[in-house]
């Protein structure tokens, strides 16, 4: 498919990836069965959306890049930093909170909590877990509620591992975070209506040789393991 795009693939070449904390784990793996088929070694880069796509628009030395914010993918777009033709939309996830504790809960239910209820989230004005999620609490009308308890994280990841350990009461997590945590459990969910559809498109990078793992992405094998882990392929998403 894509690596049409890049004449004179070589088997074995290191791969730069830069992609979002939430896809820690599954993207290891599918990272381990290319590096198995094809040789050569996949590094991985995680961190926040926004701060990987700002650092690429630095220059840093990306060939492949997994947003978890459709907008953030525009901006490089728009600035001529993806190979053209390269972009699609791989995979899609949901919001949820999380909690060590069992009881599930009516999600406006967080307005009632006292203050040393915390609620751990992503940067809510930067990274995408956390403006998915901010959008939510405002669809449901109780932000202003909840926004002095909240504890904002670099990333989903982090506001995962706070409510793992149990330093704040909840976390507002993807789906697939909450599989990633056992020691987490699902007490609410939040309807999809309530944000901007939560996509993760991905793209070579001008100047890269990321062609043949952008095309393994794509692989029956790779969308094996991305379900297996809770994430919905974007294609099949309504």
């Amino acid at each position: 498919m894509f690596g049409l795009l890049w004449p004179g693939i070589a088997l074995g070449e290191d791969v730069v990836v830069f992609a979002p904390a939430s896809l820690g784990g599954t993207l290891d793996r599918v990272a381990t069965l290319y590096e198995a088929a094809h040789g050569g070694e996949v590094r991985i880069s995680y961190a926040g959306t926004s701060a990987l796509a700002q650092q690429i628009r630095r220059g840093a030395p990306a060939d492949v890049f997994l947003s978890a914010s459709v907008e953030w993918m525009d901006v490089l777009d728009a600035e001529g930093l993806l190979v053209e033709g390269s972009r699609s939309d791989l995979l899609a996830n949901r919001l949820v909170v999380v909690s060590i504790e069992p009881t599930p809960l009516d999600p406006t239910d967080l307005a009632n909590g006292p203050e040393n209820d915390r609620i751990a989230m992503a940067l809510t004005q930067a990274v995408p877990a956390g403006q998915y999620g901010r959008q939510a609490l405002t669809s449901l009308g109780i932000w202003d509620a909840v926004a002095s308890r909240v504890v904002e994280t670099d990333n989903v990841r982090a506001a995962l591992r706070l409510a793992a350990l149990g330093e704040v009461r909840f976390a507002v997590v993807y789906v697939t975070d909450a599989f990633a945590a056992p020691e987490v459990h699902i007490v609410a969910e939040l309807a999809a209506d309530l944000h901007d559809p939560i996509l993760y498109p991905v793209a070579g990078i001008v100047d890269g040789d990321g062609a043949g793992f952008l095309d393994f992405l794509q692989s029956d094998a790779a969308r094996a393991l991305y379900v297996e882990d809770g994430f919905a392929l974007a294609g099949d998403v309504p």
